[in-house]
């Protein structure tokens, strides 16, 4: 019987943040937002991978609950399709203000996003349910935990949710972890693996993406 591959350790997951390229307003905007307070934006690797599922899935309509100084939009806007629109919400106006900034130093232009200060709870019954190709949460999920239905039905039959963070630390897998945020991504993974209407996987790079896509 041949031995187990070894789990991805610290060297595969710098190698996995090397190879995604990060550009000048990527790194700047990277910068900027590690000044802020709040979760850090996504890494290298997550927000590649986030690319790639917006590539993949031609979006055009894509939402980022947590703007994470524009990081995690950046990514997104590489993958999506030229003529589509991101809308960030955030209820943190500095993280919006860096998003912004952000945007800009990049070259889109205005049209391509759409600024929203505001919770999850306050902004989410104002969009349109269905009409997304993508949506993307990149703060802290005690934030959106209690909207996850919301969520689910801003996306289209098709489209992808995506949550950041679930294993941050790795204390999701420790039993004996207690804490708000952790209590909280346990209950919320549970949720979306045993929700009806989604297909779902665990990616385990950066923090952690929870993935799941739409099918009904």
């Amino acid at each position: 019987m041949s031995a187990e591959a070894p789990g991805p350790g610290r060297d595969v997951a710098a190698y996995a943040d090397r190879f995604a390229t990060e550009t000048p307003a990527l790194l700047a905007a990277r910068a900027r937002a590690s000044r802020l307070s709040g979760p850090p934006p996504v890494g290298p690797a997550v927000g590649a991978t986030l690319a790639v599922l917006a590539a993949g899935g031609a979006a055009r309509s894509v939402v980022s609950i947590g703007s994470g100084g524009g990081v995690v939009g950046l990514w997104l806007l590489q993958g999506m399709r030229p003529d589509g629109v991101l809308t960030a919400l955030d209820g943190d106006p500095e993280q919006l203000r860096a998003a912004r900034t952000a945007f800009a130093e990049a070259g889109f232009a205005p049209g391509r996003t759409r600024m929203i200060f505001g919770t999850p709870g306050e902004v989410l019954p104002r969009l349109s349910p269905g009409a997304y190709d993508m949506v993307v949460c990149a703060g802290a999920p005690t934030e959106y935990a209690a909207h996850l239905g919301a969520l689910v039905e801003l996306v289209r039959v098709g489209g992808t949710l995506t949550l950041h963070g679930l294993l941050d630390g790795g204390r999701i897998a420790d039993r004996s972890a207690r804490d708000e945020q952790t209590v909280t991504w346990r209950e919320l993974a549970r949720r979306v693996r045993e929700h009806e209407d989604l297909t779902a996987a665990v990616l385990p790079i950066g923090a952690g993406l929870l993935v799941a896509t739409r099918r009904r």
